[in-house]
């Protein structure tokens, strides 16, 4: 294989590990019982594909390629230390007795298993942080510990790794709900990094939601999937050619998704009709209203903001606040949206959150006041991590410095 060759199938490795890692994990956890193990297994196989792959060519299907790797390599391991624990080795006899090579697109029935991690690591028995943590499946410093103490919990406590039965899945899916929402934000509007999107997230968000949809037919997983839906249909339209970010109102809206807007609106409708909505819904009913809008001038305002007046009632949050004063602005005007923010931000509340100083300042900015805009847009930038982001803000500040 020429080097050019080889090169491309490690570039491919690459991209496979930030796309289908998490869903190799979570079928390893479901085969090898044990979360340190399958971590290790899934190492093992990808270090092995970076090997063998530029050697030997891509398999037909590098996931189960992957799996089936992963699983061997736990065995092994668990062979090797069986002089140290006798017990490790019937473990791996149990293995290796039900390890056979999963024929091509054996991996696509796993499906699910992405969900039962989720769901297991939303049990209960967790704190909410190590939930989150663990179902992001974060390697930040920051909550390493978290997970640790987690996976311990989960073996102490013998909380089953599989998607519960109904009456204990209604108590568990509105943090299962909050947790895939989080993990399609950070691919819709990355918290940090050079990219603004990360498109393998936010797909994987909205898969997950579809099988919670088929799961468990309520309004508001309906409502959450709408969310996703209709967001994630503006993609296209939120970075210019040259990698700069766009705002909602200066998107060119022939960019943006119809097919994923129409399964979207019909999605929200169903979950209204229900009557038994929550703040998914809510926001999903809001992101319709953008969605069928031919232009942000054309846009009912009024609706929008009573919708959010609706939502502050139903999951009442400085964010929702944020943004309803944003909408505020766009029905009566900059300053009445302005008095808003402010009001919100001398409580002490958003101080540290970018996007509140980025809308004063577009505030400021409507309002023609330069020099306050001008600030309101350094303090952002301060504050931003997403570098398409920051730049967005460095140029509204060479803008308002008139330069």
């Amino acid at each position: 294989m020429s080097e050019d060759s080889a090169e491309r199938i490690r570039e491919a490795v690459d991209a496979i590990f930030r796309t289908e890692s998490r869903r190799v994990l979570a079928t390893l956890i479901r085969l090898l019982g044990d979360f340190d193990l399958a971590e290790e297994a899934m190492q093992e196989a990808f270090s092995r594909a970076l090997e063998q792959w530029p050697v030997e060519g891509m398999p037909a299907s590098p996931r189960a390629w992957l799996i089936s790797t992963g699983r061997f390599r736990a065995i092994d391991s668990l062979r090797r230390r069986t002089r140290f624990d006798a017990s490790l080795h019937r473990i791996a006899e149990r293995l290796n007795a039900s390890a056979e090579d999963p024929a091509p697109g054996e991996d696509e029935g796993l499906e699910d298993d992405r969900l039962r991690l989720i769901f297991t690591c939303c049990h209960p028995a967790l704190p909410p942080d190590a939930q989150v943590a663990r179902a992001f499946l974060s390697r930040a410093p920051a909550v390493a510990q978290r997970i640790v103490r987690a996976k311990a919990k989960i073996r102490e406590a013998r909380i089953p790794y599989q998607v519960p039965e109904r009456p204990e899945l209604n108590d568990r899916v509105d943090v299962v709900l909050r947790v895939v929402y989080l993990v399609f934000n950070e691919g819709y509007s990355a918290t940090s990094g050079p990219e603004l999107m990360r498109a393998d997230l936010s797909a994987e968000a909205i898969r997950l939601g579809r099988l919670l949809a088929e799961l468990l037919p309520e309004p508001e997983v309906e409502g959450l999937l709408a969310l996703m839906l209709l967001q994630e249909s503006r993609r296209a339209a939120r970075m210019s050619s040259t990698g700069e970010l766009v705002l909602l109102d200066q998107q060119d809206r022939s960019l943006w998704d119809r097919q994923q807007i129409a399964e979207g609106v019909a999605r929200v409708q169903r979950a209204l009709l229900s009557r038994r909505f929550g703040p998914f819904t809510l926001q999903a009913a809001i992101a319709a209203v953008h969605a069928e809008s031919p232009s942000a001038e054309a846009t009912n305002w009024a609706e929008i903001v009573g919708l959010y007046d609706v939502l502050m009632r139903v999951d009442p949050s400085p964010i929702v606040e944020l943004n309803r004063a944003v909408a505020v602005a766009m029905r009566d005007g900059p300053a009445a949206g302005l008095a808003l923010i402010d009001a919100i931000l001398s409580r002490g509340e958003l101080e540290d959150y970018h996007f509140a100083h980025s809308a004063r300042a577009e505030l400021y900015r409507r309002l023609g006041r330069t020099r306050e805009a001008g600030e309101a847009y350094y303090r952002a930038l301060t504050l931003a991590k997403p570098e398409p982001a920051r730049r967005f803000l460095q140029r509204r500040i060479r803008e308002m410095a008139g330069g």
